[in-house]
C-alpha cells in the first residue's frame, strides 16, 4: 500500500509541475486525500470536505467530520442537525507563507471563536489551534516538512525519500490533530496517545545517530537491565527501550501524581485558572517525574533529557510537553473508574506497547 505522505507529496509536484495550478487553493484534493487516509485508520473515522458553508464566522478552507455526523444524510440536509465538523476546520494557504502569521490573522481567530478548532497549514507547516479562555486561539502542536517553500519542493521532488524519513511521525502528528478533540476518558485511549508521541520520540532518537550523550545513557541502561545492546539490532532496541522508560515513567508518574492530588498532598508546580477563574486548576508536569518515582535510573534518565547540554539536541522535551498536554486534557474521573492500577499492566501497558511497536 503506497505511503499516503508519498502519495501527498507525489500529488502536490504532478499539480506544480503542470504549469496550470493556482498557487494556494490547487492543492486542496491532495490536502483532503491525506487527511481522509489518516482518518481512514481512525475510531470514528474522520472525512475531511473541503470549501464548507458559511455557519457564522466566513468561510474555512476545510472541515473534519467523524463518520457518525454524516449518517441519515439526505440531499436536502447533508448535515442533518450537525451544525459545526466536530473535529475543527482547516485554514490553507499557499506554500511561500508563514503559518505563524497565519495564524494571527483576524479571519483565522474568528474561526477559533467559532469552531474552537482550527488546523492552519501552507502544505508544508502545521499548527494546530485551539480556542482558549475567552475565545482567544491557544498554540498547540505543530509540525513541519521543510522550513520553506524552496526546501519543500526539492523535498517533495523525492517523495519515497522524504515518507521514509518524515512519514511515520508526520502521520502520527496528523493523527493526534483528528483526534484532538475526541473525549479523552479511558485507558486505552490515553494509551494509544503516549504511544504516538512515544512513536515521534522513536524517530528522532533513531535520527540522532552519533550523539555522544547518549552514551552515558546507553550505560545507565546496560547495568541496569543487566544486558548489553550490541550490532544493529541492539542499537535499535537501546533507542526503543529508552523511550520506552522515558514513557512508562511519565505515565507512572501522572498515575502518583493524581493520587497525590485526590489526597491532598500533591503540590504541582504549574496551574492555570480554570475558565470561571475562581480557582486554580493543578496541571501535571512531566518534570516532576524525576522526584516522583525515586528509581535511580528513571531519574537520572529524566535529569538527562530536560537538560539542554545533555540529551536536548534530541528534541524530546518538545514531545514530551506534548505528552504532558495530553495528559491534562484526561478526564481523570471517568479514566480512574476504569483504570485498575493492580492491573497496569493489562489496562495500558499492554495497549501502549501494541500501537507503539507492535511487532
Amino acid at each position: 500500500m503506497t505511503n499516503p505522505v508519498e502519495t501527498y507529496l507525489e500529488a502536490l509536484c504532478a499539480i506544480r509541475s503542470s504549469g496550470a495550478a493556482v498557487k494556494e487553493t490547487s492543492g486542496y484534493g491532495a490536502l483532503a486525500t491525506l487527511f481522509d487516509a489518516i482518518g481512514h485508520t481512525l475510531k470514528p473515522k474522520v472525512r475531511c470536505f473541503i470549501n464548507m458553508k458559511n455557519s457564522g464566522a466566513g468561510l474555512p478552507d476545510g472541515g473534519l467530520f467523524t463518520a457518525d455526523q454524516l449518517k441519515n444524510t439526505d440531499e436536502d440536509a447533508p448535515l442533518h442537525g450537525i451544525p459545526q465538523p466536530s473535529r475543527g476546520v482547516i485554514e490553507v494557504k499557499a506554500t511561500d507563507a508563514d503559518v505563524d502569521d497565519v495564524a494571527d490573522m483576524p479571519q483565522v481567530r474568528d474561526y477559533v471563536r467559532h469552531y474552537g478548532q482550527v488546523l492552519v497549514t501552507n502544505y508544508r507547516s502545521f499548527l494546530l489551534l485551539k480556542r482558549g479562555e475567552h475565545g482567544n486561539p491557544v498554540r498547540l502542536e505543530s509540525f513541519q516538512l521543510a522550513p520553506d517553500e524552496k526546501s519543500f519542493w526539492v523535498m517533495a521532488a523525492q517523495p519515497r525519500k522524504a515518507a521514509a524519513e518524515l512519514g511515520e511521525r508526520f502521520t502520527e502528528y496528523l493523527k493526534r490533530v483528528l483526534l484532538h478533540a475526541a473525549p479523552l476518558n479511558n485507558p486505552k485511549d490515553v494509551a494509544f496517545f503516549l504511544a504516538s508521541y512515544a512513536r515521534d520520540a522513536r524517530s528522532r532518537v533513531e535520527a540522532a545517530k552519533d550523539l555522544p550523550q547518549l552514551a552515558a545513557v546507553r550505560t545507565a541502561l546496560e547495568e541496569a537491565l543487566g544486558m548489553k545492546f550490541e550490532a544493529e539490532k541492539g542499537e535499535h532496541f537501546f533507542r526503543s527501550t529508552l523511550v520506552q522508560t522515558l514513557f512508562y515513567g511519565v505515565f507512572s508518574a501522572w498515575v502518583l501524581w493524581h493520587k497525590q492530588q485526590n489526597s491532598g498532598t500533591g503540590v504541582s508546580p504549574v496551574s492555570s485558572k480554570g475558565r470561571t477563574g475562581k480557582m486554580p486548576v493543578p496541571l501535571f508536569d512531566w518534570r516532576t517525574a524525576a522526584w516522583t518515582l525515586h528509581v535511580p535510573m528513571i531519574k537520572a534518565l529524566f535529569e538527562q533529557v530536560a537538560t539542554p547540554t545533555k540529551l536536548g539536541p534530541l528534541g524530546l522535551v518538545e514531545v514530551l510537553d506534548w505528552t504532558a498536554a495530553a495528559l491534562n486534557r484526561v478526564d481523570r474521573a471517568a479514566f480512574f473508574e476504569r483504570f485498575v492500577e493492580d492491573h497496569a499492566v493489562q489496562y495500558f501497558y499492554e495497549p501502549f506497547l501494541e500501537a507503539f511497536d507492535p511487532e
